[in-house]
């Protein structure tokens, strides 16, 4: 498994081999991102998808590079604590790590 440095670095190549996909997406969904990238500064709604997804993998990557936050989540969970809330914390806190190290 490569390390959140060398990921970030490989994704900050410009020219980054690309491969089409097909997914099945809400038409309500794809009128409200056409409505938001422009807002966002994206020349389209599939730029703003791809950086949606680039957000959630490299908050996700984080977290499960840090075994402490994996801990942590189990920990919050047999405490009770709801499911929004500690994806939300890990979100926050893996956006964080991934901040600090670019």
């Amino acid at each position: 498994m490569r390390t959140m440095s060398e990921r970030i670095k490989r994704r900050l190549r410009r020219e980054r081999p690309m491969t089409t996909i097909s997914i099945r997406i809400p038409e309500d969904v794809i009128e409200d991102l056409k409505e938001v990238a422009p807002k966002l500064g994206f020349s389209g709604y599939q730029p703003l998808i791809r950086a949606y997804v680039g957000q959630g993998l490299r908050a996700d990557l984080a977290r499960l590079e840090r075994p402490e936050l994996t801990r942590l989540e189990k920990s919050l969970r047999r405490h009770g604590v709801k499911s929004e809330v500690i994806s939300a914390v890990l979100d926050e806190t893996a956006q964080r790590i991934v901040q600090t190290t670019r």
